[in-house]
């Protein structure tokens, strides 16, 4: 029984992602300091409930994600070469740490606190958080589970793109301020390009096992060689819409961002050159996940120093 107990709490573990969890740490830390400078402070009880019940969100998220991926049979599709930490999901299934049903209570019970937590913020804190935390709730659900199935019908990038750059954002926002702003959506688009920009690379590995499950996302749907424009493409709109960013909020500080476009310019030349040598491809991989994070660190410095 301690064994099993041990078992699964090592499958909670890797479907909570820590080391992942920069998808949602990012868009929340930078929200903050925006938060911070209009007010002057921020309250950490309610931060804390916004940070707890995004991670719940994307815990149950990821759980939904395995079953659904299991069932359908991309999972298993995924051949050893093939096998890369941005491949197969979490692999908590196929690796034997859950079984499908652990993986069904998991998701329901964390996304059941989490629409706990979300309620809780709403009648107690701020009831304009209500329509933004449904949306973020529904696309989680729905990312992988029908009607909708988003990331099997082509729809999955655009959901993380929005949902990990203007809802997160804005609701961390509206949160502590009591107010949406026109700064908070423009910045937020930077961070919702790059961390589609993420999904779309980390895509490439599974490119087999998802055509052959019959999840056409858009780089099944375009091919390999096709997707590499889209790739270099959601990078220009994100530095695009950074200088967007910049004439509105006239704060010539998050230019800082642009430190990370080395790294994207690296990313990119990567996944030309190796597209169809995965082991190779897995830099390009690591660097998309940099440049999401240098943005978030010198996005937050900037607010912070303007």
């Amino acid at each position: 029984m301690t064994g099993g107990f041990s078992r699964v709490i090592q499958g909670v573990w890797r479907l909570a992602d820590p080391k992942l969890c920069i998808a949602s740490t990012v868009p929340m830390v930078v929200s903050s300091a925006m938060a911070y400078k209009a007010i002057g402070s921020l309250d950490f009880f309610w931060l804390f409930l916004s940070f707890l019940g995004v991670y719940l969100i994307e815990t149950g998220k990821n759980a939904v994600n395995e079953v659904v991926d299991y069932e359908s049979g991309v999972d298993r599709y995924v051949t050893p070469e093939k096998r890369t930490p941005f491949s197969g999901g979490k692999k908590t299934i196929v690796d034997g740490l859950l079984t499908v049903n652990e993986t069904k209570v998991i998701g329901v019970v964390t996304l059941l606190l989490a629409a706990a937590i979300g309620l809780y913020i709403t009648f107690v804190r701020e009831p304009r958080v209500l329509w933004i935390g449904i949306a973020g709730f529904l696309i989680s659900i729905f990312y992988s589970l029908p009607p909708f199935k988003f990331c099997y019908r082509g729809l999955g990038e655009f959901a993380i793109g929005l949902t990990y750059g203007p809802l997160i954002m804005s609701g961390t926002y509206v949160v502590q301020t009591h107010t949406i702003s026109l700064d908070i959506l423009l910045v937020s688009m930077m961070i919702g390009f790059l961390i589609a920009n993420v999904v779309w690379i980390n895509q490439y590995p599974d490119y087999e096992a998802d055509a052959k499950g019959n999840k056409r996302n858009w780089v099944v749907r375009l091919g390999k060689e096709k997707s590499l424009k889209v790739y270099a493409l959601l990078y220009a709109l994100a530095y695009i819409s950074l200088f967007v960013a910049i004439l509105f909020t006239r704060n010539p500080l998050l230019l800082l961002a642009m430190l990370s476009a080395p790294a994207a310019k690296r990313s990119v030349d990567v996944a030309k050159k190796y597209y169809n040598d995965i082991p190779r491809l897995i830099e390009a991989n690591a660097k998309t996940i940099q440049v999401y994070q240098i943005t978030g660190l010198t996005l937050t410095a900037a607010i912070l120093l303007a």
